[in-house]
């Protein structure tokens, strides 16, 4: 696996490396010895999948906060995604600021994303499934969100985005919650 840093402190980019031949591929999305060599979490506890039936669909921004804080290691198992994350974190030298990924069956990469950062996507194509590895076990009480439009994060969305859940729709501001 490839290993490498992104633009927000902490957010990996994890490429797998696949063997391919005539039958298909085989690929390791996830090495426990790979990912302690690298200074990032081993334990995940829980398991998600997410399928989003149309392009411009848009879930998120969601996170949970203390003393269930997780770390998320997202996959794009079919479909494109353009993958958010959002620093959430205060003191972090790059809180406030967000970035993208295109995460796709094709490509085969995932997102490490580290505790107090909010994590999204909008689906670029129809049929689009994610794949999480969650550090903590979900906790209604923790969970917590900004909004996907926030004027203070500005993300630049690619599709007009449609199908938010009332949730998401709901969610705070960025100077809301910081």
């Amino acid at each position: 696996m490839i290993f490498s840093s992104t633009g927000i402190e902490g957010v990996v980019l994890v490429e797998s490396q696949p063997h391919r031949d005539e039958r298909g591929f085989f690929a390791r999305t996830y090495c426990e010895r790979e990912f302690a060599a690298n200074g990032l979490n081993t334990r995940w506890v829980q398991h998600n999948q997410s399928l989003s039936l149309t392009a411009g669909t848009l879930r998120g921004l969601h996170y949970q906060t203390d003393p269930h804080a997780e770390i998320k290691l997202v996959r794009c198992l079919s479909g494109r995604v353009w993958d958010v994350v959002a620093d959430l974190r205060k003191g972090s030298p790059t809180f406030g600021r967000w970035e993208a990924h295109e995460l796709s069956e094709s490509t085969m990469r995932a997102l490490y994303i580290p505790a107090g950062c909010a994590h999204g996507f909008q689906c670029l194509s129809d049929t689009c499934q994610l794949f999480y590895l969650m550090s903590e076990v979900y906790e209604p009480n923790c969970s917590a969100g900004v909004r996907w439009d926030d004027p203070d994060l500005a993300i630049q969305w690619p599709l007009p985005p449609q199908h938010l859940s009332p949730r998401d729709e709901a969610l705070p501001l960025l100077k809301d919650i910081a």
